[in-house]
């Protein structure tokens, strides 16, 4: 359970608020927003409850949409997690970080990008460095700065209380809170839940370790009730603590809504905030880093990434390689709002496949043992939702969604050559096994000692 809320109580309720008020137009809205995708993604975690324990195995939407669909869905999954889900996530934390951290030297003032871009690329190879050199330090890492997450949240909405008692509640009293400040449309108001989604996204997290849980039909429906009811609680009272002090018009023109925030209610301890939030983001960086690079090391062990990924460090036992790619695409990427509607937009999208796969399954193996079974109600309440909302974001921002949706299909060729292909010519075996050696050379990585493809040339596993 620990593990869940850790996950889903990220930094993205830092990040977010700003692009869910401007989208959905209102205070209430807003909300609103914030409440129902707390229970959209409740929905969701129960059907991910079935799959979890009907495919009991480690690996979450990539491992469930394999075994149900086939490796080209899967691929396509693994495809757009690796260049567009987790990188973008980590660039997006990794700015909002840099932006915390400079925010109150440029009180008046947006800080340089080129300034934020530096500090935020120093922290992602900062953090790479510890990830590659010690599984451990990683982890105490993560432990230790979610006390910072937890003290800013814990402080924003303590004082937020204290300010309603005192009455200072005029943005949220109906009359306020539902005055729109543009025409509220079905386009904007799915865009506001993409950017709510960008906060709650780790809800499927306990899914990717699904073998290692104790007693999965007990523990993850518990997890489940517990953890994001919990979490809504918190994004929710975080957000009205938000309005108890600043107008809509302050959120939406500040670059940085937790330090405003403590600027104009903490005084002279304001400094607490920007530190705690920053403590925040540096865990939120270091566990993304974590989690995505064991995601590529899986998919390269499956053979739908090259070998390379899966190679652990000799001493160390680090995945390397995979760290190292996963930083490469991080440092490519830029900005941070329409970053967030481009991964949210992606997210829902491989949501929703898994979702109809467990549809899928129902049919296909109706007889299947399934120690959880959800009500059908609730996968196509959900895909009912995920449909809409996909429609009308795509609709709403044709450019940012459309290019994600084309960057995912650009694996299908990748695919169908790279995995597919069983008949490559020779030389171009030489030339791969040439590079994983030189690769395994620079990193000091070889296969893990278990895997018995670490005894066979490389050549023969790729001729398999």
């Amino acid at each position: 359970l620990h593990t869940k809320r850790r996950n889903i109580i990220g930094s993205g309720i830092f990040i977010s608020p700003k692009g869910v008020l401007e989208h959905a137009g209102s205070v209430g809205l807003s909300l609103i927003v914030w409440v129902c995708g707390g229970g959209i993604c409740t929905l969701g975690s129960m059907c991910y409850a079935e799959l979890g324990v009907t495919i009991p195995k480690s690996g979450g939407d990539y491992s469930y949409v394999t075994e149900i669909f086939g490796g080209l869905v899967g691929f396509l999954l693994l495809w757009s997690a690796v260049l567009i889900m987790y990188p973008t996530t980590l660039a997006v934390i990794a700015l909002t970080f840099s932006n915390y951290v400079l925010q109150p030297a440029f009180q008046h003032c947006f800080p340089p990008f080129i300034a934020t871009k530096l500090l935020a690329t120093i922290c992602v190879l900062f953090l790479t460095w510890v990830n590659c050199s010690s599984v451990r330090w990683a982890t105490r890492i993560q432990d230790i700065f979610t006390i910072g997450k937890l003290l800013a949240l814990v402080l924003i909405i303590i004082v937020g209380l204290v300010q309603i008692c005192r009455g200072h509640y005029d943005a949220l009293q109906p009359s306020a809170a539902f005055e729109f400040s543009q025409d509220p449309s079905v386009g904007q108001i799915a865009l506001a839940f993409l950017q709510a989604s960008f906060a709650y996204s780790g809800w499927n997290f306990l899914n990717y370790v699904t073998e290692e849980v104790v007693e999965p039909r007990k523990n993850l429906p518990r997890a489940i009730y517990i953890s994001i009811p919990l979490v809504t609680l918190v994004y929710t009272m975080t957000n009205i603590a938000y309005f108890s002090s600043m107008t809509p018009e302050e959120l939406l023109s500040s670059n940085a809504v937790a330090v405003t925030f403590g600027e104009k209610l903490l005084g002279m301890f304001s400094w607490v905030m920007p530190i705690s939030v920053a403590l925040s983001t540096f865990g939120g960086i270091n566990g993304y880093l974590f989690t995505s690079s064991r995601l590529c090391f899986s998919g390269a062990r499956e053979g739908h990434l090259p070998y390379l990924l899966a190679m652990i460090h000799l001493k160390n036992c680090t995945p390397i390689p995979a760290l190292l790619l996963c930083v490469l695409v991080i440092l490519c990427i830029g900005e941070t709002h329409n970053l967030i509607n481009y991964v949210s937009f992606i997210n829902y999208l491989s949501y929703g496949v898994t979702i109809a796969g467990l549809l899928y399954l129902r049919k296909k193996r109706p007889n299947l043992a399934r120690p959880i079974k959800v009500n059908l109600l609730i996968p196509i309440s959900y895909l009912i939702f995920w449909a809409v909302l996909l429609g009308f974001s795509l609709y709403s921002e044709p450019v940012v969604c459309g290019l994600g949706m084309v960057i995912m299909l650009t694996g299908v060729p990748v695919y169908f050559v790279g995995v597919q292909w069983k008949e490559k010519p020779k030389w171009l075996y030489r030339l791969v096994e040439k590079l994983t050696y030189k690769g395994q050379k620079v990193c000091y990585v070889v296969f893990p000692q278990d895997d018995p493809s670490e005894t066979e040339p490389l050549t023969a596993k790729a001729t398999d």
